[in-house]
């Protein structure tokens, strides 16, 4: 299925092929209009091209096909069959089998309304085709450019201090047209681009009730976009994904292969900005925020936030890159939370307890405990080390055990007492410790303790030999790495 986040290719106008002087096309039947695109090139010598041909073709023939003594009759037929297909032309290469394009094929043309191109001699087909796809490859990159430039643009309207009119008058300007939002109700909230006249205006407010949600209705009972056409302008409206009946809708002379692409980016933006407006969530993380900077607990502005216990979840793609912004989005999105942070290479999300974590595809996560906001720093690090044994083994989500264990018998106090005493000799190099903590954790595996380290086997190797020695521990003894595990446990 082809990416909605990509614009399709552009088509390419059959004007701008004639125009290439290398290869010397000609256009000698049919009507020179400049809205004739090309969307591919084919050859064939079939008599009937039709079962073969899937539309918007430059057909390119050197008339083998053609029966000696062939009349109107023939080509008519001929001709026909590639208009009835959808051929958008038909190149007819003199040479080496007919030395002039035959008479009753100009005619035919003509009279069918297909375009027809004189192929000179010196012109393969090969170098038309490779025409078409650079032209292609030229429109597609222009495209894309344009729509990269639309993206940004929006983005940088929706960190303005008045979000949604920014937007708006960026998609108008973009799509040169008109961008209207309209609310629950189906009131216009906000409206940018020119006024295109009361008819358009009332088609384009039906329009958006087509697509609105109601209360009495599944979520995909309605359509999420609709179309039509009024006063020769193109009308789309898309409704808002935040399930609270916004819908974006848009009025535009014409519509390019990435207006589709700019009006959804416009429409998501849309739907955070009214999403979080409607339903004061974003207000509250606001307020969380303003409230922990002025000196207040954790604890005290969880509510704000929507629960009391949390689990912090790590997160590392699976590629070599490190994340961006967007991704980090992503994934909180996909995780049911817009409490993410980017550190380096890993993204931090906070996700409420109820909310089970499930795979991600493209990403390796680590689960903390469920934890109330006193503890969130210990389950940060539950998530960090959960991460790197997920890598590790090569799993795609590592959730920290939280069920009762041995460690629950022995009171606290003592606990961290032997745990720092057992330590001692290696607390003051903290690689040390994390080296024997994730080589404990992968049962001894040098291999995968280097991959989830990050560092090389014989380092690992190193590193567990200096335990050893200072230890004055046989680390091959099960006993020994109970115990030694129990401590690091407490730290």
């Amino acid at each position: 299925m082809p990416d909605p986040a990509v614009p399709p290719t552009p088509p390419v106008p059959l004007d701008a092929l004639l125009a290439r002087a290398d290869l010397g096309l000609r256009r000698i039947a049919g009507p020179a209009d400049p809205a004739v695109v090309v969307h591919w090139a084919h050859t064939s010598e079939m008599a009937d091209p039709y079962p073969y041909l899937l539309g918007g073709e430059l057909l390119l023939s050197a008339g083998v096909h053609v029966p000696d003594g062939a009349g109107a009759g023939y080509f008519d037929a001929y001709v026909s069959r590639i208009v009835a297909a959808g051929g958008a032309a038909l190149g007819f290469g003199v040479a080496p089998v007919h030395d002039t394009v035959p008479g009753a094929l100009v005619e035919a043309c003509e009279m069918h309304g297909l375009p027809l191109l004189e192929v000179p001699p010196r012109t393969t087909f090969s170098a038309v085709a490779r025409a078409v796809w650079q032209l292609m490859a030229q429109a597609r990159t222009a495209e894309l450019r344009r729509v990269t430039e639309a993206q940004q643009s929006l983005a940088a309207a929706a960190a303005r201090p008045d979000p949604v009119p920014s937007v708006l008058q960026q998609l108008a300007r973009r799509l040169g047209g008109r961008a209207v939002l309209y609310g629950p109700e189906g009131t216009r909230i906000a409206a940018a681009g020119p006024d295109p006249g009361e008819e358009t205006r009332t088609a384009l407010a039906k329009l958006a009730e087509v697509v609105r949600p109601s209360g009495q209705e599944p979520s995909d009972a309605r359509p999420s976009s609709a179309s039509d056409t009024v006063a020769g302008l193109r009308l789309v409206a898309h409704a808002l994904g935040n399930g609270e009946g916004f819908v974006l809708g848009t009025a535009a002379p014409q519509r390019d292969a990435g207006d589709h692409t700019i009006a959804s980016v416009a429409a998501v933006l849309l739907s955070l900005l009214t999403g979080e407006r409607h339903s004061g969530s974003g207000a509250g993380r606001s307020s969380a925020l303003v409230r922990l900077l002025l000196g207040a607990a954790p604890a005290e502005v969880a509510p704000l936030l929507g629960g009391d216990r949390w689990r912090v979840v790590h997160g590392r793609p699976d590629g070599r890159a490190a994340p961006d912004p967007v991704a980090a989005s992503a994934l909180g999105a996909a995780l049911g939370s817009s409490l993410v942070d980017v550190a380096g290479e890993v993204v931090r999300v906070l996700v409420p307890d109820g909310r089970t974590v499930e795979r991600v595809p493209g990403w390796t996560l680590g689960v903390s405990a469920a934890a109330a906001p006193r503890d969130w720093p210990a389950a940060d690090t539950q998530a960090a080390r959960a991460l790197a044994r997920a890598r590790a083994t090569r799993t795609p989500v590592l959730r920290h055990g939280d069920r009762p264990a041995l460690a629950d018998l022995v009171p606290p106090h003592d606990a961290d007492a032997h745990a720092r005493a057992l330590l001692a000799p290696i607390e003051q190099s903290p690689a040390l410790v994390d080296t024997l903590r994730t080589w404990l954790s992968l049962h001894g595996s040098w291999d995968r303790t280097a991959v989830a380290l990050d560092v090389h086997r014989n380092t690992v190797r190193q590193r567990i030999a200096r335990c050893a020695s200072l230890l004055d521990a046989d680390l091959d003894d099960p006993d020994v790495r109970m115990e030694l595990w129990f401590a690091l446990r407490r730290t």
